[in-house]
């Protein structure tokens, strides 16, 4: 039985499909838009419609973007011999906190996953394959995360690029920055000692 009024119920319902979010949490999110004023909410949903009704897919790189052509990819200062491919955007937004990276990015939109019915057709590989075909590109870095997933992802995308001439390499994984040997498990270590580089 629910004890809430129709309209807020569903409002918790929705706040409870999203991701890591459960019931309670839904419904603490539910009662902090009710504790909004009127021209707060507006601006609440307002966001979420803008967010769905303008961003789309950026035509080279498969990043969201308002215009046609993301920034990056539109950018003269990026390196554009090198694009880092990607899961999803939020990879993206990673990367750039660094400000290490110069180069250009690629966004799957996703892993190979047979378990899940996930293919690599149902990925933006045929995009990045286009995007290699004038030459210009000299290396590939697979950038997926260090899940089964994510390393079968990398190597059916190095297969598919390696004959084309392009350079295909990946993350090095080790032991994060600040970290103790002692509490490091056995496949972080030994992919630390694989990893390993000169000094």
């Amino acid at each position: 039985m629910a004890y809430n009024a129709a309209p807020l119920e569903r409002l918790i319902e929705q706040f409870a499909k999203l991701p890591g979010i459960g019931r309670k949490g839904a419904t603490r999110l539910a009662y902090q838009v009710l504790a909004m004023s009127k021209e707060e909410a507006l601006a609440f949903a307002r966001a979420i419609e803008d967010a769905h009704t303008k961003i789309h897919r950026c035509r080279v790189c498969q990043n969201f973007t308002e215009g046609e052509i993301c920034s990056i990819c539109a950018s003269g200062s990026r390196d554009h011999s090198t694009i880092c491919v990607v899961e999803n955007p939020r990879d993206v937004a990673a990367f750039e906190r660094t400000r290490e990276y110069k180069g250009l990015y690629h966004v799957l939109h996703g892993l190979i996953s047979p378990m899940d019915g996930i293919g690599a057709d149902q990925l933006c590989i045929k995009e990045l394959l286009a995007r290699l075909q004038d030459g210009a590109v000299q290396e590939i870095i697979m950038a997926t995360n260090p899940t089964v997933e994510g390393e079968a992802t990398a190597m059916y995308v190095a297969k598919l690029v390696k004959p084309l001439g392009v350079r295909v390499t990946r993350l090095a994984y080790g032991l994060p920055v600040g970290s103790n040997l002692e509490y490091a498990d056995e496949v972080t270590l030994g992919r630390s000692l694989a990893n390993r580089g000169e000094l």
